[in-house]
C-alpha cells in the first residue's frame, strides 16, 4: 500500500517533466531567432566599445601582438588632453562643422519650401537631382573636387583667371590676378572653405530632401487660409512652414552636428592624406587615424577616439538643451 503511495508523486513529476521543459523551449524559442542578430551585435558592436575602453588604459603597438599591452592608467588621457595638437584638430572640426552645416540648412530650408511649391512633378525630380551627390561615394566626389581644386590645372582657378582677364569681369575680378594660382587645398588658409564647401556640396540635397518630407505632412488648407488672409509667400514661410518643421529641423540639425564632428573623408582625401594639412585641414578623426596606423599607438587613439566621443556627446547635449523640447513639438 505505502509503495502505491510513494509511486504516485514520481508519476506525476514524471507526466509535468515533459510538460516543463515544452514551456522552457517556448520561452527560449523567440531568443534562439534572435541569436544569430545578438552573436553578430556583440561581436561587433559591444566587443569593440569595451576593448576600446580597455586599450584606452594600455600602451600598445599591435605589430608586437596581445602580449605586449602594458598597462598605463590615465596616462593616454592625460597625454591627449595635454597635446596642442590634439586641441587644433578639434578647433579645425569644429571650425569645418561650423562652416559646413549652418549654410547647409540655411539652403535647404527655402529650397525645400520652393521645390514643395513647385508642385509634386517637378519636386520628385529636382528633388532627386539634389539627392544624387548625398547617395555618391565621398571619396569619389572628393577626388573629383581635388580636380577642380588643382593649383595648376584646376578649372577653378582657370575660370577665375578668365575672369580676371575678361574686360567685362576684370573690374571685379582683376585683382586676383596677383594672388592666382591659389591653392585651394595646399595653403592653411583657404583649406577649411575648400574643405567645408566640398561637405556643404554633399549633404545640402539630404536636409533638402528632409524638410522636403517634413512640408509635405502641412495640411495645404494652412496655406489657403493665410494667403486668403492677405499673407505673403515669406509670410507662410515664417508663421506656418518653420514652426510645424521643428522637428525635422531639430533631427537635421543632430544629424549634421554628430556627422560634422566626425570629418574624415573629405579632408582626407582633399589633403592627400593630410600632406597639405600642416595646421588647418588636419580634423580630430584625421589625427586619430595617424596616431593609430601611422605611429602605431592604439592605446593613445583609443584615448582620443573617447575624447571625441565626449566632444560629441557635450555639443548634442547643449543643442538638445537650448531646443530639444522645441524641436520635438514642446513648448
Amino acid at each position: 500500500m505505502n509503495s502505491d503511495i510513494d509511486s504516485q508523486p514520481r508519476a506525476i513529476a514524471h507526466q509535468k517533466t515533459p510538460r516543463n521543459w515544452h514551456q522552457i523551449f517556448r520561452k527560449l524559442t523567440p531568443y534562439g531567432f534572435l541569436s544569430p542578430y545578438l552573436i553578430i551585435y556583440g561581436v561587433f558592436g559591444i566587443f569593440p566599445v569595451l576593448f576600446m575602453i580597455y586599450l584606452s588604459f594600455h600602451l600598445w603597438n599591435p605589430v608586437e601582438g596581445l602580449g605586449s599591452m602594458k598597462f598605463v592608467g590615465f596616462e593616454n588621457y592625460i597625454l591627449g588632453l595635454t597635446d596642442p595638437t590634439l586641441w587644433q584638430t578639434i578647433w579645425n572640426t569644429l571650425v569645418m562643422a561650423v562652416l559646413s552645416g549652418v549654410p547647409q540648412h540655411l539652403v535647404a530650408l527655402p529650397l525645400a519650401y520652393f521645390l514643395v511649391m513647385m508642385g509634386s512633378k517637378a519636386r520628385h525630380w529636382f528633388t532627386t537631382a539634389y539627392f544624387l551627390p548625398y547617395i555618391t561615394s565621398t571619396v569619389a566626389v572628393s577626388m573629383i573636387f581635388y580636380v577642380m581644386y588643382s593649383k595648376d590645372s584646376g578649372i577653378i582657378n582657370a575660370a577665375l583667371a578668365f575672369l580676371a582677364d575678361a574686360s567685362w569681369s576684370s573690374w571685379i575680378f582683376g585683382g586676383l590676378k596677383e594672388v592666382l594660382p591659389l591653392g585651394w587645398v595646399q595653403e592653411n588658409g583657404l583649406i577649411r572653405y575648400s574643405v567645408s564647401f566640398v561637405v556643404w556640396w554633399k549633404y545640402v540635397g539630404f536636409n533638402t530632401v528632409i524638410y522636403t518630407a517634413g512640408l509635405a505632412t502641412i495640411n495645404p488648407d494652412l496655406y489657403e487660409a493665410a494667403k486668403i488672409d492677405g499673407a505673403s509667400s515669406w509670410q507662410r514661410f515664417r508663421h506656418i512652414s518653420l514652426p510645424l518643421l521643428r522637428p525635422f529641423i531639430f533631427f537635421g540639425v543632430t544629424l549634421t552636428i554628430i556627422g560634422n564632428m566626425n570629418l574624415f573623408d573629405e579632408p582626407y582625401v582633399l589633403t592627400v592624406g593630410g600632406q597639405f594639412a600642416q595646421t588647418a585641414g588636419k580634423t580630430i578623426s584625421n589625427y586619430l587615424y595617424q596616431v593609430a596606423w601611422e605611429w602605431l599607438d592604439m592605446g593613445s587613439a583609443a584615448a582620443i577616439s573617447w575624447i571625441l566621443f565626449v566632444v560629441i556627446g557635450i555639443f548634442t547635449a547643449i543643442y538638445f538643451w537650448f531646443f530639444g523640447r522645441k524641436g520635438l513639438g514642446g513648448e
